[in-house]
């Protein structure tokens, strides 16, 4: 009887870690970037996993981060000044600072930039989330009156240009 009990007490632990460690092996961001040639702006939306950005901060910053967190608005805008830059003619495109959202489990941030160009050559740069997950994964989808496409970041791959079609 004991030993039934064990193995099967042992069969439920091990399906258990099974589970636990496959549960969540797929780290993604995804950031839309348009221009608004009626205000003459560009406007970014991101959107992230909320756990997985909370975790990054907690561990930056060694102290547990979470929505009740009085800095945590604070704490998440220093976070993306620092991992994602937009460049023009090799100067930073100083982006401000709208807000965030909190759906289902997510971070919607909401940022823009006066801009009155056309996206062909700007840098893009961004490493979001690889410092804490190697396997992170960020698109970057854009689009204005002439250009359309997506760029993928990744540990190996921080930057890229938007280039003509």
């Amino acid at each position: 009887m004991f030993r039934t009990t064990y193995q099967i007490f042992l069969v439920l632990m091990l399906i258990g870690y099974g589970t636990f460690s496959f549960a969540h092996k797929y780290f993604f961001g995804l950031t839309e970037l348009s221009v608004n040639s009626k205000n003459q702006t560009i406007e970014i939306i991101h959107q992230f996993t909320a756990h997985d950005l909370e975790n990054a901060i907690a561990e930056q910053k060694q102290e547990h981060f979470s929505p009740e967190h009085p800095k945590y608005d604070l704490y998440i805008k220093n976070y993306f000044d620092k991992h994602f830059q937009l460049d023009v003619n090799q100067k930073k495109i100083e982006l401000v600072w709208l807000g965030l959202e909190l759906i289902k489990g997510k971070v919607i941030i909401y940022q823009e930039a006066p801009f009155k160009n056309k996206l062909a050559g700007l840098v893009v740069k961004n490493d979001l989330l690889v410092d804490t997950y190697i396997k992170q994964v960020n698109t970057v989808n854009y689009q204005d009156s002439v250009l359309k496409g997506s760029l993928t970041f990744s540990e190996s791959n921080s930057v890229a240009i938007i280039e003509k079609q």
